[in-house]
């Protein structure tokens, strides 16, 4: 197996990552941002960080609806790629995750699984960290996150995905912790190989983190509606805390 540390630091940032998950459903997207911000009862006009924002697609969304948002994200290419969306209150900026921004927020997303992704435990601690540094004193923090147990339960184990033209060999597996996925394809003539891995954190193990950080869970969702969690059927864990 090859060394993967900081594997998403070069997946993210090829164009290939973004050929692969083009069809994400936007709609969905922001029915959720919708449904959340409505939740929360955020002031008008308040500021949220999108925390691994990506392309910018929630962060985008989240500017129409009236909020100040800032985007951040440890791919330069993302983030270049979302400047051009950039108006008054909507701002990008490459950020580590793991690190405190420089100001506070009336909420803090990280959204689509963006979290989970580092080799050093240490770093999804001092993430959790980082968001409750970033909150201020009415701020809430949300972390989407996938159901791990139903994710395992319904794991397709091969299965091939063809996108413009690329054809796309991917496999799954759970491993030390971790559930995996091989990425292996073919383009103009070159072979690529790519891995994703994400930590397979319980609702558990994010209340331990979330004691560790002295951060207080409010709620917890297992779809983009908001509707109860269930541990074998729910698609998501969507957690809501200050």
């Amino acid at each position: 197996m090859e060394n993967t540390t900081q594997w998403f630091t070069s997946w993210f940032d090829t164009p290939y990552y973004h050929i692969l998950y083009k069809d994400r459903d936007n709609s969905e997207a922001q029915l959720f941002m919708d449904t959340l911000t409505n939740y929360l009862n955020l002031p008008e006009g308040g500021e949220i960080l999108d925390l691994a924002c990506g392309k910018g697609r929630h962060a985008v969304y989240l500017s129409s609806l009236g909020y100040d948002v800032t985007g951040v994200d440890l791919s330069e290419n993302s983030i270049e790629h979302a400047k051009q969306f950039e108006n008054d209150n909507l701002h990008f900026e490459v950020h580590d995750m793991c690190k405190p921004f420089k100001k506070q927020f009336d909420a803090v997303f990280n959204l689509f699984t963006s979290f989970g992704y580092f080799e050093n435990e240490i770093d999804n601690l001092k993430t959790i960290q980082a968001i409750q540094a970033d909150l201020n004193e009415t701020g809430f923090g949300v972390i989407d996150f996938m159901n791990v147990e139903y994710v395992i339960a319904n794991l397709v184990p091969e299965e091939v995905k063809t996108v413009d033209g690329i054809d796309f060999h991917i496999k799954r597996y759970v491993e030390d912790g971790y559930i995996i996925k091989d990425i292996n394809f073919e383009d103009g003539g070159e072979s690529h190989k790519f891995q994703e891995r994400v930590r397979a954190f319980t609702l558990n193990d994010f209340e331990v983190l979330f004691d560790q950080s002295g951060v207080y869970l409010l709620d917890i969702f297992g779809d983009y509606k908001l509707q109860k969690f269930h541990k074998t059927s729910s698609e998501r864990l969507i957690m809501i805390f200050k």
